[in-house]
């Protein structure tokens, strides 16, 4: 896939999954779970106030009855709900609403009935299309992980393979961002990324075409590569971004749908089940592809 649009011909394809959202009590949320209904893509569960989602419902023109409803007006209670559905057995993929990031995780990761399987290391993983990229962008991770050690960029790096395979990326270039290109063993994050490449070559990480360090420009920029003369067989034509750090990873998000008008979709990857992350001010288009994304990431 090079569009983000194309992961609703596979979803119509397959059996619909169920999605469970967090306090849907927002036009955002409640338009971006009825277009992926309309378009055949889930089912959709609110978890919120009932008589919000009616207001909403009513004035966006939406009939209220395609959803299942499950009344909570407290904020921190409905995801608790949606968790509880999804242990249950009851919905196969977590959305955020109208809720902060904060309390959408720690419903996530409440030990008693969260949905974070032990020693599990959550991360967040978008696609990115770019009008000014050929193709779809893989990124990880731009709003969890702070400051990712060696093991957590192996998890993320198997993240952002399991993404890029779901939309029909078979063994995708990736490319381990640094600063600079150049080996500097004064800067952790060469030498993470000296190291990923390594395993990489020596066949313990598979799946995958890998080179790093690596700069952002070099990793997706043809011209960039011409002009500096630079050798590699991910230079300038990257699937997949495994950043250092969240502030390098969230800046490259935001600059994507701000500057560029991107198009994204955003899960959290490591739960029980796909998490729809998404910011409370992404549009209802952001939303409905990452519950597309969800959908195709889910077991």
């Amino acid at each position: 896939m090079n569009k983000l649009e194309q992961m609703f011909e596979v979803l119509r394809s397959r059996p619909k999954k169920r999605l469970a959202a967090a306090y849907a009590n927002d036009d955002h949320t409640i338009c971006a779970v009825s277009a992926a209904i309309d378009n055949g893509l889930i089912e959709g569960i609110l978890c919120g106030d009932k008589d919000v989602i009616a207001k909403v419902c009513e004035a966006e023109g939406i009939d209220i009855n395609k959803f299942t409803i499950v009344h909570e007006p407290d904020e921190v209670k409905a995801a608790t709900k949606a968790c509880d559905l999804i242990n249950a057995g009851e919905a196969d993929i977590m959305m955020k609403g109208l809720l902060s990031t904060d309390k959408y995780m720690r419903a996530i990761l409440n030990k008693e009935r969260g949905l974070c399987p032990p020693n599990a290391t959550l991360a967040h993983v978008c696609a990115i299309e770019n009008p000014n990229y050929h193709k779809l962008l893989i990124a990880s991770d731009c709003a969890i992980i702070p400051a990712p050690d060696f093991k957590q960029k192996q998890t993320l790096l198997k993240y952002l393979v399991a993404t890029a395979n779901a939309l029909d990326i078979k063994n995708p270039k990736l490319a381990v961002i640094t600063a600079t290109e150049q080996m500097l063993v004064g800067m952790q994050a060469c030498v993470d990324a000296a190291l990923i490449a390594k395993m990489a070559e020596r066949g313990q990480i598979k799946g995958c075409i890998v080179d790093g360090p690596i700069s952002l420009d070099l990793a997706i920029d043809a011209e960039a590569v011409a002009i500096k003369g630079f050798k590699s067989p991910v230079a300038g034509d990257a699937d997949c971004l495994l950043f250092p750090c969240i502030e390098a990873a969230n800046v490259f998000y935001k600059c994507n749908s701000k500057f560029d008008h991107a198009e994204v979709a955003a899960v959290v990857m490591g739960a029980k089940v796909p998490c729809v992350l998404s910011s409370r001010g992404d549009s209802s288009q952001t939303k409905l592809y990452s519950i597309a994304l969800a959908a195709l990431l889910a077991k």
